[in-house]
């Protein structure tokens, strides 16, 4: 009898065989509808409610499928988050009859014509004032400021010097009616979309927001500190959190990169940076101010509560 040896193990192939298995299993996971892929019950409730959790009306009320105010505030009130913002003046009663809070007014400016160049003063002014006169009328903390866009011919230099002298023109009417100006640090980096990222905003370094707030000098102005536009420009979340958290009177949440759900298709490990939030003692709100890509908005919505309900 002839014995044939068996075939010599091929042991590159079988590494390129198990790295096309591993990359196929990853690959079959990650495609995968994002509804399917996340586990929430239907009626799940907030049960900690440590974290104040609001919602930024605009983004569930982007096509297809849009929402009403009125079904966004039902929605959050059958979750458990107890504010909503980012909604018309109009609609305050609608949310407030609900038993939400609204807990930032905005509108306002806008983040493109803002008091970078002094040409804008005079509208920047008049918008931040009737904010403050809003806020103070409707029982509101906080009302949202921008530095605006960066334009031809103004240096960095002036361009601060604008916002500044901006700002101080307001900021004694916000600290007499008790409420505060937040400034909103923005990326300028995503331009697939135009509530995505902002190329030109002249605030899109988180620690020189920091320290234009230190020039103003005033309790009653403070940093919007949004965490998905912090991690996209500086990363270094938590470290930050803790650095600036006597400076900051407002958060938003976002999944990163897409500013989607704050689901596992995305890079940002919300729990922890909740966690650290609290730590600072922060009493303040956390509004989820991503956009949907799930299509049911509620069940995205409730997904995002029960991440941040740490």
């Amino acid at each position: 009898m002839i014995t044939i040896p068996p075939a010599p193990t091929n042991r590159r192939r079988l590494l390129q065989t198990g790295a096309m298995a591993a990359a196929g299993a990853l690959l079959a996971e990650t495609s995968s509808a994002k509804p399917a892929s996340e586990k929430i019950e239907p009626k799940w409730k907030v049960k900690n409610g440590r974290i104040r959790q609001s919602v930024m009306g605009w983004c569930f009320k982007q096509k297809p499928n849009p929402l009403t105010t009125e079904q966004i505030a039902k929605a959050c009130r059958d979750i458990g988050i107890v504010a909503i913002e980012g909604i018309g003046v109009e609609d305050y009663p609608i949310a407030k009859k609900l038993g939400l809070e609204i807990s930032l007014v905005s509108g306002g400016h806008g983040f493109k014509k803002g008091p970078f160049n002094r040409d804008n003063h005079a509208f920047v002014i008049e918008k931040l004032n009737e904010g403050i006169e809003i806020a103070a009328r409707e029982g509101v903390k906080n009302v949202i400021t921008f530095t605006g866009m960066r334009e031809a011919g103004i240096s960095d230099s002036a361009g601060e010097k604008n916002c500044l002298d901006a700002w101080k023109a307001v900021v004694r009417h916000a600290e007499e009616k008790k409420v505060t100006l937040v400034l909103e640090h923005l990326n300028s980096v995503d331009d697939t979309h135009p509530m995505k990222g902002h190329p030109g905003y002249f605030g899109d370094n988180v620690d020189h927001c920091v320290d234009m707030i230190k020039k103003i000098g005033s309790p009653n102005f403070r940093l919007l500190f949004d965490i998905y536009h912090v991690q996209i420009m500086n990363g270094d979340v938590i470290r930050r959190i803790g650095k600036y958290s006597e400076f900051i009177a407002h958060y938003h949440t976002a999944g990163n990169p897409g500013r989607g759900e704050l689901d596992r298709h995305q890079e940002i490990n919300y729990p922890p940076i909740l966690q650290a939030i609290l730590d600072t003692g922060y009493k303040g709100f956390v509004a989820q101010e991503f956009i949907p890509t799930w299509d049911d908005k509620i069940a995205a919505l409730r997904h995002a509560a029960k991440v941040c309900d740490v």
